[in-house]
């Protein structure tokens, strides 16, 4: 499912056009990344959790060449799946 597809199932579902459809996922989407450019952590109680977390510096590869590079530090964003949503891929 794409973005499209989640627009237009979330206004058939509420029975809204998908302009607003549009808006609100919008709208959810920039909260969830707001929160976490801040480092704040974002839980959807039975959906998942999205939090920052720091990765360090190290020492890597170019894999054509075999000659070692310096990968620097920088934070990714996670996504731990809540139980439901977990049970219901399985």
């Amino acid at each position: 499912m794409n973005k499209g597809e989640l627009i237009e199932k979330v206004a058939t579902d509420c029975n809204i056009s998908k302009t607003v459809a549009d808006q609100a996922l919008n709208s959810v989407l920039a909260a969830i990344t707001g929160a976490v450019a801040t480092g704040d952590k974002v839980t959807l109680v039975g959906f998942g959790t999205f939090s920052v977390s720091e990765r360090a510096a190290r020492e890597g590869r170019n894999p054509q060449t075999g000659k070692t590079i310096q990968i620097p530090a920088k934070k990714i964003v996670k996504f731990k799946a809540g139980k439901k949503l977990a049970d219901a891929a399985n």
